[in-house]
């Protein structure tokens, strides 16, 4: 042995007494603040007659294998059907794990638990994290603050989704015409229908919201150059995306969110705050008069917001935090209905003949104006067609709030899970509606087939049914979003009479960002 190594030896037997000590000053604190929190929580669940629900088996005692589960599961399109089928080994419809013996996690399904934390028991539960999670991209807005800042944000957004908005349906005609000549060139050939659905819905949001569309559909091969010149227009669609995907992964890390903050990402929400400063700044510039003047063809979210404040921050923030909502959620509704109406051909016949029925072929002017905000309220079978779709695929299939102090939730616990749930201050309840709308109980044994008919003598659902989440955080564009939906549905019924699908996996694999959508893309043929 050289001289080298036997003197390494040497260190070590004397550096190890040393280490070992301080190893054991820092561990033993931690041991004991896990042994104290336990015992706490032992005694207040004691006190409230409470009873933890089963454990989740696959947690260990670390609980940080589940949270890289479930980011593994949604950047494979999987992970609502594999929350889905979690849940089917636990009776209690609730179980909880643990991050390090501290953070506890609960997940949910049961709709009186989620009743609880969205309204009945409302102020003891709040977003937690998720301002950190989501403010590199929506800063501070309506989806991302608690307390009085989201009451404040909700109290400015209101007004913008009055009837006389949401029932404005003229706008979406000359984006519907663009929407169609993408799909004529295909001529029944295979495409990725939800591809324009994406481009369409950002079309119409920023028309709504910012004053003046990006005109993603516009395209010069069909003959159609874009008719304005925004600044960083060409990279605003696949920029928001990339961003989107990118908060859904701090989401689902939790407490880990921290590590998803690369370059890529600051990138994409540059490039979406770029054209966000744009519109923001030259409503700013325009006079009173001239927001009159502007608003008189037709109502634009981001012009009532500048008579609120004229704070441009606020005004950017506010924006893309509705931006979310209004691109996404209608995008996603739409290419999941399709997907499931071109593979149930029935559904589609009788949905035609419906709006026939109602609007005829839409081939006039006169006929496509007979499409309105109250007209479309009375297609019964569409209405069904779209409660069963946002059954089988809410637009947030999963969500989550923190404890904001320590509180209860009213089943779960135990065995049997009748007993209430002692739940910590800090703790996070992740409730999952995509599951809860597939209880036997309520929707019976057919629950994951799609039948629009069932809504025809469907009984009082309550809590069991969430597709825009409830209680005083409902989504405040649901009508918005409802009507927006049906109006395209309608008119590319009339347009396109075949509808194939061209696509062979069932379930389909599903995208979760900030909301879902189909992870491969929506391919049919249309003529």
């Amino acid at each position: 042995m050289s001289q080298l190594t036997e003197r390494a030896l040497q260190l070590g037997e004397e550096i190890l007494p040393y280490f070992t000590k301080w190893y054991s000053l820092l561990i033993l604190p931690i041991l004991l603040y896990v042994a104290l929190l336990n015992i706490k929580e032992f005694y207040c669940s004691w006190k409230l007659g409470c009873k933890n629900p089963p454990y989740l088996a696959m947690a260990g005692w670390t609980g940080v294998y589940p949270l890289y589960r479930v980011v593994k599961e949604k950047n494979e399109g999987r992970l609502a059907d594999f929350g889905d089928s979690v849940f089917d080994d636990y009776p209690t419809r609730t179980f909880y794990l643990r991050v390090a013996g501290v953070m506890k996690i609960m997940f949910t399904v049961d709709p009186e638990n989620i009743k609880a934390v969205l309204a009945t028991q409302f102020n003891d539960f709040g977003l937690g994290i998720r301002h950190a999670h989501f403010k590199p991209l929506l800063g501070d807005g309506i989806f991302t603050l608690d307390g009085a800042g989201w009451k404040d944000s909700r109290a400015m957004l209101r007004p913008q989704f009055a009837r006389e908005q949401v029932a404005h349906v003229k706008a979406l005609e000359p984006h519907i015409q663009m929407l169609a000549k993408h799909i004529r060139q295909h001529d029944f050939k295979t495409f990725d229908l939800q591809e324009l659905f994406f481009r369409f819905t950002v079309d119409t949001a920023t028309e709504f919201l910012f004053g003046e569309s990006i005109n993603s559909l516009y395209d010069e091969k069909l003959g159609f150059p874009p008719p304005n010149d925004i600044p960083g227009r060409e990279e605003f669609a696949v920029a928001f995306n990339t961003s989107q995907h990118y908060l859904a992964t701090r989401t689902y890390s939790q407490v880990f969110y921290w590590m998803f903050n690369n370059k890529e990402f600051k990138d994409c929400n540059k490039k979406v705050h770029r054209v966000a400063k744009y519109f923001v700044n030259r409503a700013l510039n325009f006079t009173p008069e001239e927001l009159e003047e502007k608003s008189k063809d037709g109502y634009v979210f981001l012009y009532e917001l500048v008579k609120q404040t004229r704070n441009p921050q606020i005004l950017q923030d506010q924006l893309l935090n509705i931006m979310v909502a209004g691109r996404d959620t209608t995008a996603g509704l739409l290419s999941f209905t399709i997907f499931e109406l071109a593979r149930n051909p029935h559904v589609w016949k009788k949905l035609r003949e419906e709006i026939l029925e109602h609007f005829g072929t839409g081939s006039t002017p006169e006929e496509i104006g007979l499409i309105t905000f109250e007209s479309l309220k009375k297609c019964e079978y569409l209405k069904f067609i779209l409660n069963e779709v946002l059954r089988l695929y809410p637009s947030v299939p999963i969500n989550f709030r923190t404890a904001l102090r320590d509180t209860t939730l009213p089943r779960g616990g135990g065995k049997d899970g009748n007993s209430p749930i002692f739940v910590p201050k800090g703790s996070t309840i992740a409730y999952t509606v995509y599951k809860t709308h597939r209880l036997e109980e309520f929707y019976g044994k057919d629950s994951y087939e799609f039948k629009p008919e069932r809504w025809n003598n469907m009984k009082r659902l309550g809590w069991a049914y969430l597709p825009f989440n409830g209680g005083p955080r409902i989504c405040l564009g649901q009508q918005f979003a409802l009507t927006e939906a049906s109006y395209i549905i309608t008119r590319l019924a009339q347009m396109f009479p075949t509808l194939s699908s061209r696509d062979d996996e069932y379930p389909p694999r599903k995208y979760i960002h900030l909301t879902m959508n189909l992870e491969k893309g929506l391919f049919v043929g249309m003529k």
